[in-house]
């Protein structure tokens, strides 16, 4: 009996030692890099909403994992290791560490966690990273110099950019922000970028109650006492990819969001050219120096002759800011939502524009 206590001793003795030995870096950490509008409001991790958010880390390590708390267990993230191999996380509703690495060869590591998934999936709770024993913490790069924001609806988040069946399903499965044509943007320019979007919104009228000029100034989306501090990311550029969904919208007089917002009257070209330059004008309040893009595409209402492409050249030209661009991106003909090859030919439309007109 005694020597099975002292073997279980030894036992106890040992996992402890080793956990002792494991580095736990928790989310508060100054070195740990973040990127997109998150929520550090609580004391014991950081909450994310918005497609596109991201937390980085930079190690010395073979292994890392990850304490994460998803409130729907349907939201999805890329794990980028290394900027080279990517593979799908998709946290659980329990609180529980999950493997991002393993077996890496010795040295510096970098890898990064990115929010493919849109705000309606619910929050997800990251609480820090937990590295293997000997392993090292490095400081975060921040290289980035450029900054870059978008306000847009499904086109911006990416929604059904995976799904290949045609079927332009919801499931989030399918919906990847990574490759959308403003992550991509966002890459080429080597910019930190803020993703600030919702499928089915609109500028006037959308296919659920929120409409972007209710929620551009949120921290939580679902949240209208949780106000964005501005000042927190100034962007160079801002590039706004809506009206798409108001354009299908305002010819559905049934549709119970059309009568909240509108009644029983479709809304006249002013009404809408209106509520866009009031929409652009908050915008430039808060970036006061930043180049505005006033874009569309690549769905129907950015065909030729669209008379919202119109509308959006018209809202420009009434704000008379020579730093407020209008460009309209291709129309790509097509029954449903961009795909991957799309998403590229916006991507390097936009690119290109941005290349040609804007000094940053």
């Amino acid at each position: 009996m005694r020597k099975i206590n002292i073997y279980l001793l030894v036992i106890f003795v040992l996992m402890a030692c080793k956990q002792s030995t494991e580095l736990i870096i928790p989310f508060s950490n100054s070195e740990i890099e973040y990127s997109g509008r998150i929520d550090f409001s609580k004391d014991e991790a950081a909450d994310f909403y918005w497609s596109g958010s991201s937390v980085k880390i930079n190690f010395e390590g073979t292994s890392i994992q990850a304490l994460l708390k998803d409130e729907s267990g349907d939201n999805y993230y890329n794990v980028i290791i290394d900027n080279d191999s990517i593979f799908i996380l998709r946290p659980t509703t329990k609180k529980q560490y999950h493997e991002l690495a393993s077996n890496l060869t010795k040295g510096k590591h970098t890898v990064e966690i990115f929010k493919r998934t849109e705000w309606d999936r619910g929050k997800t709770s990251f609480y820090g990273f937990k590295l293997d024993a000997n392993s090292k913490m490095l400081s975060k790069s921040d290289s980035k110099k450029r900054k870059i924001e978008f306000y847009g609806d499904s086109i911006t988040a990416g929604f059904a950019i995976e799904d290949f069946s045609g079927n332009d399903s919801p499931d989030s499965t399918f919906t990847n922000n990574y490759l959308s044509y403003s992550s991509i943007t966002a890459r080429y320019f080597d910019a930190k970028h803020h993703c600030i979007c919702k499928s089915g919104i609109g500028i006037t009228v959308s296919w659920d109650p929120l409409i972007m000029p209710e929620i551009y100034d949120r921290l939580i989306p679902t949240d209208e006492t949780s106000i964005w501090d501005f000042s927190l990311f100034t962007p160079d550029i801002v590039v706004v990819n809506l009206l798409q969904n108001d354009s299908w919208l305002v010819n559905v007089p049934e549709n119970e969001e059309f009568k909240k917002r509108f009644g029983e009257n479709k809304p006249t070209n002013d009404y809408i050219i209106k509520a866009y330059e009031r929409f652009i004008t908050n915008l430039r309040k808060q970036y006061p120096k930043a180049t505005i893009i006033c874009t569309l595409g690549s769905m129907d209402a950015a065909k030729k002759g669209s008379e919202w492409i119109n509308f959006i050249k018209s809202a420009t030209t009434n704000l008379n800011d020579n730093k407020i661009y209008t460009h309209i991106m291709p129309y790509i003909k097509s029954t449903t939502h961009p795909s991957i090859g799309d998403q590229q030919i916006m991507a390097k439309s936009l690119s290109q524009f941005i290349d040609k007109n804007i000094v940053w």
